[in-house]
């Protein structure tokens, strides 16, 4: 990384670190915690970050995944390989589930969400964190084919291995709103923010059109629909 970009970091994002969102969702995620929780990690792959481990703090943590390293991720009491459209618990086992970038993959979300619902407790919580569609990532992601993705995302320092196939089918406050109420889940919150631009940090001359859409957006509410993410919390009544 060039000095400038250092530069910029140090005095526009001295409070961003690697990872912030996912520190931000962790952080949410703890608020909910209680010691006897039972939770699921819906989408919680190889364990890669450490931000998405709470084990030990907790009764149980389950995770499901495609990614067949589930089964060994070290941050999960039980993994299981299966769908999200399927997950493979009993109604109402767990108090709280939670995502991690993972509803922007979604090609069938409202099945997913009748799902969740279906596991999670009365007055169970869904904490998630997902991309927002109207921001410039994504919107660029869906007009740029899979590839492309992983060439950026090898880039920025990520496996292309880890680099899934986007559909951004749940990934606006309306289409989180729309699913909640078909499948019965109350909203508490879905905040949209704004911060370090990540994927504009690769040259400084990029990294400043990047910060300066980050204080436009952040100046007003009425600008919050171009925010990059959208951290949700969801209830079973």
């Amino acid at each position: 990384m060039n000095s400038f970009v250092e530069q910029i970091d140090r005095a526009w994002y001295s409070g961003f670190g690697a990872h912030w969102d996912d520190e931000l969702l962790r952080r949410k995620i703890l608020a909910h915690l209680q010691p006897s929780s039972a939770v699921l990690d819906l989408g919680a792959g190889a364990g890669i970050l450490s931000q998405m481990n709470f084990r030990g703090l907790t009764a149980s943590v389950c995770g499901v995944d495609l990614d067949p390293r589930v089964i060994g991720n070290p941050f999960l009491d039980e993994g299981r390989v299966a769908d999200a459209g399927g997950i493979p618990y009993e109604n109402d086992r767990f108090d709280l589930v939670f995502s991690d970038n993972v509803l922007e993959h979604l090609e069938k979300p409202l099945q997913v969400f009748r799902e969740v619902a279906r596991v999670l407790r009365p007055g169970g919580v869904f904490l998630f964190k997902t991309p927002n569609k109207w921001h410039y990532v994504p919107a660029i992601a869906r007009l740029t084919p899979h590839g492309f993705h992983q060439y950026v995302n090898r880039l920025r320092g990520r496996d292309e291995g880890d680099t899934f196939p986007t559909f951004y089918r749940a990934n606006t406050k309306s289409d989180v709103s729309r699913l909640a109420g078909r499948c019965g889940l109350s909203i508490i919150s879905v905040e949209r923010i704004e911060g370090r631009p990540e994927y504009l940090r690769l040259a400084w001359p990029t990294y400043v059109l990047g910060a300066a859409y980050e204080r436009l957006v952040n100046a007003s509410e009425l600008f919050a629909p171009g925010r990059v993410l959208l951290m949700g919390t969801l209830r079973k009544p």
